[in-house]
């Protein structure tokens, strides 16, 4: 693949059941601390790529009696956050299907608003934060966090697993996305126009024997698939050779003894003037 738009540009970590486990295991607790000092009972929030609501919840519950809105392009994704905001009694949740980049909201109707893992899969930076800054109001809060493809790792390391890791940046850039938007997160911000902006950085990590299971398995079962692996050979990136190495090598590494994995993340708080 020479030109990254030769891939259309889709979202590149599909809707499998795989991955909405992972989904499953992110909370407002665990992956938007650092938005919860800006959470206050009553306000609105809008919570835009909410995916199944797992963390739409969780503000929802922050902002009571305040209300969340929670958005997303994919219908299935809706309607299980639907379910789970109902299964949780959470009567001041709202979810629509919707475009990021053409809000269904007044101007200055939100006083906070939210994404985790957003930012990185739309291709036009600019146009979503110009978006989202509309709806925001003056002294309103955005709060994102978005990964570093080139910090996460698996340890022990193996040239295998780089390369495997680079392959995956490649192929969410080839899909229109921002591979390392976590640390580009306090430009964009600048250049959409936040002041205030405050930026940290944090780690999903797999250390225990049952997480660098579930890493094993999620990074096997979605990578490996026969879907993305059609993407990935087809479009140049490697070869089915290349992939079995780099499986056999991931095989190897859930074994050992140090067996240690982390998804890296930068993190952006900002304001609207």
């Amino acid at each position: 693949m020479t030109e990254q738009n030769d891939v259309s540009q889709t979202y590149t970590m599909g809707y499998s059941e795989e991955f909405r486990q992972l989904l499953n295991r992110r909370s407002l607790e665990t992956h938007a601390r650092h938005l919860i000092p800006h959470l206050k009972p009553g306000m609105r929030v809008l919570d835009f790529g909410c995916g199944p609501g797992t963390m739409t919840v969780g503000l929802a519950k922050a902002v009571e009696p305040g209300e969340v809105h929670g958005i997303d392009i994919e219908e299935s994704q809706v309607d299980l956050a639907r379910s789970a905001a109902g299964a949780g009694g959470h009567s001041n949740v709202h979810f629509d299907v919707g475009d990021v980049t053409d809000l269904p909201f007044e101007d200055n109707f939100f006083d906070v608003a939210h994404c985790h893992a957003v930012l990185m899969h739309v291709p036009d930076t600019a146009k979503t934060l110009a978006e989202v800054k509309r709806v925001l109001k003056p002294g309103g809060v955005i709060s994102s966090r978005e990964v570093i493809v080139a910090s996460c790792f698996l340890e022990p390391g193996h040239e295998d697993t780089v390369e495997a890791w680079g392959t995956f940046g490649r192929l969410l850039a080839g899909n229109g996305g921002h591979p390392q938007m976590g640390k580009e997160l306090k430009q964009a911000f600048l250049d959409a126009g936040f002041t205030g902006i405050r930026t940290t950085a944090s780690f999903d990590s797999f250390g225990g024997a049952d997480d660098v299971a579930f890493l094993h398995k999620f990074i096997c079962d979605w990578f490996f698939s026969p879907q993305v692996a059609a993407v990935i050979t087809n479009y140049g990136l490697a070869t089915e050779e290349k992939l079995a190495e780099w499986r056999a090598a991931i095989d190897a590494w859930k074994d050992m003894a140090g067996a240690f994995g982390a998804l890296a993340f930068g993190e952006a708080v900002a304001m609207k003037p």
